[in-house]
């Protein structure tokens, strides 16, 4: 069985060849239950958790563990909140693979499905990007949807100004060609731009959504918590709504669980998942005037098909 770190993931993925594993992964037959997150603590106050997340097809089986302890960096200086690996077996023998760096991974998947989805739901000509993020994860989504539309404009948002800055230099170093600045203000930034995406911990909404332009595609993939959202209801109501999976946005994200509790949305309002566009079960933006909203949190079925990846170039090399 093959070890793979984390520099060995950085150097074998590209966001075009994730993005196209992820689309054709999503239009062949698959299993994925739902995945299991675990409290490690029966505090209320303590968030600490372990989860699983399985999926397979007719080629691999795949399963990612993660520990969760947010208040690791602070307890134990020089440790991470967060650790994953994936485990990779052969689906026709059986035999584990390869044990996959999961936390790299995840940045590359969770952004290249926020890119699929946009590759469907954003306008063609997007060229203005407002990027919501200062955290790990911010430089891969910006750098994800810049492959999959013209973006020559990107202005990313934060309330730190030094993480602000650290992520313009890291999408920077990657994009020379595009225009990276800080934003000014969300009331500004906001109706500028031709894409929205949004990973953040916030627990309330980022922005009113009447501050959306028609047009804008906007991507919500921070939050994971029933009573807890990066968007408001008026952005949800009066936008077309699309999900990476029911089956875990129905049943972990705020962003919709909180306007269906208010009696303002139903998830029979949801347009379609990404694999029913992917399959063409599905259309995608039918004009330039609707705002599209694309949430996420995450699957193991993405996680298959990056981890799958990464093992073949490896293989081949």
């Amino acid at each position: 069985m093959q070890i793979i770190n984390a520099k060995q993931v950085q150097q074998k993925l590209t966001f075009p060849t994730l993005v196209e594993a992820l689309k054709q992964q999503l239009c062949h037959p698959y299993s994925m239950p739902r995945r299991r997150v675990y409290a490690l603590s029966e505090a209320a106050e303590d968030q600490d958790a372990f989860a699983l997340l399985p999926a397979w097809d007719d080629e691999s089986i795949a399963v990612k563990a993660f520990t969760y302890l947010p208040d690791n960096p602070v307890k134990n200086p020089g440790y991470e909140s967060l650790y994953s690996q994936i485990l990779l077996f052969d689906r026709q023998t059986g035999v584990p693979q390869a044990l996959i760096d999961g936390t790299s991974v995840t940045y590359w998947r969770t952004a290249a499905i926020s890119a699929l989805a946009t590759s469907f739901l954003a306008r063609e000509k997007s060229s203005r990007l407002l990027l919501c993020a200062t955290g790990n994860l911010a430089s891969y989504m910006a750098l994800a949807h810049a492959s999959v539309r013209p973006i020559t404009a990107i202005r990313v948002w934060g309330r730190n100004p030094q993480k602000v800055a650290a992520t313009i230099s890291a999408i920077k170093a990657q994009r020379a060609d595009i225009e990276v600045t800080a934003a000014d203000a969300l009331q500004v930034d906001v109706p500028w731009a031709d894409i929205i995406s949004c990973a953040t911990g916030s627990p309330t909404p980022l922005f009113p959504g009447e501050w959306v332009s028609p047009g804008t595609h906007t991507d919500f993939v921070g939050n994971h918590h029933k009573d807890c959202r990066e968007c408001d209801t008026y952005l949800v109501t009066t936008a077309q709504v699309y999900v990476d999976s029911r089956l875990n946005v129905f049943n972990e994200a705020g962003e919709l669980l909180i306007p269906v509790a208010e009696g303002l949305f139903s998830l029979d309002e949801v347009k379609a998942e990404l694999a029913e566009l992917c399959q063409g079960k599905a259309g995608g933006r039918l004009n330039d005037n609707d705002i599209t909203l694309f949430k996420s949190v995450g699957s193991a079925l993405a996680d298959l098909a990056g981890a799958r990846l990464v093992f073949k170039a490896m293989q081949e090399q």
